[in-house]
């Protein structure tokens, strides 16, 4: 009986006829075209993502408060957001083709459209090429991959923000790139937190820990009618 091998080298166009796809695995070192290959062939519902060369699979069930319900309420403010920023989009949970090592699955993006003189694309397939300006993960605490090998791609690939939620934590962690490194960002003497990239995109992290979404969108409002924001849109639409 003859056997098949391959490699994590091995790429779509050297696999045998007729050979069975294999499953993606925690570990996994694969090239990116290979790990979309593989992707194509799992189930649907199980999150799996590409960090700098490795597989990591999430498998479900996902849990509300660690995950499901504070994903929504951040989704909420960045779709607010987009909503009187007309040239820049959110995402939710979409696959970024980052690097030729890394596709990450983000739990949510804020991007300024290429149009719009946006440093993301979006290729012919619909996906997103590049790094979003901004990018949010949902993680259960400090321990996670969000916060070690996730982060560093972000930042080598030059996402200018990048805000981890840690659930269980119940801390809020906000980075802004500076010099090439991520420098942690603190609230302001008011206790707001404010995008560099964004301007208007203001955010109260202790109503956002405490889950008063009502507080949160007020604290926006107050952002997106700062003269700033109208500057930002109005310089956004020149460059269309």
């Amino acid at each position: 009986m003859s056997t098949v091998t391959s490699t994590s080298s091995t790429s779509p166009g050297m696999v045998p006829a007729g050979a069975r796809i294999p499953p993606l695995q925690s570990g996994d070192r694969l090239s990116r075209d290979e790990f979309e290959r593989r992707y194509r062939a799992m189930p649907e519902k199980i999150k799996c993502e590409l960090i700098k060369g490795v597989v990591y699979v999430t498998p479900p069930p996902v849990s509300d408060e660690g995950h499901s319900h504070p994903h929504t309420r951040f989704i909420t403010w960045l779709g607010t957001y987009e909503a009187y920023t007309p040239g820049v989009a959110a995402g939710d949970n979409g696959t970024v083709r980052l690097d030729a090592d890394s596709e990450p699955q983000p739990d949510a993006t804020l991007r300024i459209l290429p149009q719009y003189g946006g440093q993301s694309r979006t290729s012919e397939d619909d996906f997103v090429e590049g790094a979003p300006e901004f990018v949010a993960e949902i993680a259960a605490s400090s321990a996670s991959y969000d916060l070690h090998d996730k982060l560093d791609a972000y930042r080598r690939n030059g996402v200018r923000e990048y805000v981890v939620w840690r659930t269980w934590d119940r801390v809020l962690d906000w980075f802004q790139l500076q010099n090439g490194q991520f420098v942690r960002q603190l609230p302001d003497g008011q206790g707001l937190m404010k995008s560099s990239v964004f301007p208007g995109l203001w955010l109260d992290p202790s109503a956002l820990l405490s889950g008063d979404q009502a507080l949160v969108l007020q604290v926006l409002q107050q952002g997106l009618g700062t003269a700033e924001h109208q500057e930002f849109v109005a310089s956004l639409a020149k460059k269309k």
